[in-house]
């Protein structure tokens, strides 16, 4: 593990102490994944918006200096809360930057629900919409590395966190196919196009691919969409 996650480590806290989470927040279940284990409580207003402060706190630190710019007492100076108080939301800083994640990733659907890609075929569209989000995070190459590094990090601790992450991106793709109750094989092609997106994003953001073979990897995998379609089997 890198040195600055290790160093993280060391702060982070017991895992006993549940990272609240707002319903409001929560996306709803999708096929791929079963409902989270015991919620927790729902926040009331005054603490959904302190986590909005520590959210938007761990945004903007990302993003002028990727994940070593993220620093728990700098998030909870930044967004005036006390640092105590910033590890009960947030046990460690991988928990923090995947939860900016899924918070991202919602902010992306409200975004795209406005402009619905044109796609003909269902393929076409999430192969626009996945582009569309890329070119998103493109905008703020810091902010995604920093997102993109937590999820790698992230070890069994996170995975509600890394849970949201999934079903926030399950739920983009579904959106954009047009579907509400997915088959079997659709929702595996949706697993692997999931994982594509993923692993474009690390390519990309390491430098070992180009946006032009992002977007050829991204259109090539959507097609996994059409050849699980019942209409054309």
């Amino acid at each position: 593990m890198p040195a600055e996650a290790k160093a993280d480590s060391k702060n982070a806290r017991p895992a006993s102490q549940p990272t609240p989470r707002p319903a409001s927040h929560a996306p709803a279940p999708s096929p791929t994944h079963p409902a989270p284990h015991p919620a927790s409580p729902p926040l009331t207003e005054r603490q959904e918006a302190r986590r909005r402060r520590i959210l938007h706190a761990s945004a903007q630190l990302a993003s002028r200096g990727g994940f070593d710019a993220v620093q728990m007492r700098e998030v909870a100076e930044s967004s005036q809360v006390a640092l105590g108080t910033l590890y009960r939301y947030f046990p460690s800083k991988v928990h923090l930057l995947v939860a900016t994640m899924q918070d991202q990733l919602e902010h992306m659907h409200g975004t795209l629900r406005k402009k619905p890609p044109a796609g003909d075929t269902a393929a076409e569209r999430v192969a626009e919409t996945l582009m569309r989000a890329f070119r998103a995070l493109q905008r703020e190459p810091h902010l995604a590395d920093a997102m993109v590094r937590a999820l790698t990090f992230a070890d069994r601790s996170v995975s509600p966190e890394v849970d949201q992450v999934s079903r926030q991106t399950t739920v983009i793709i579904l959106d954009a196919m047009g579907l509400d109750d997915p088959t079997p094989a659709q929702l595996s092609a949706v697993r692997v196009i999931e994982h594509t997106w993923h692993s474009a994003l690390i390519t990309w953001l390491s430098g070992r691919a180009s946006i032009a073979q992002v977007k050829i990897d991204i259109e090539t995998v959507c097609r996994l969409i059409d050849l699980t379609t019942p209409d054309e089997q």
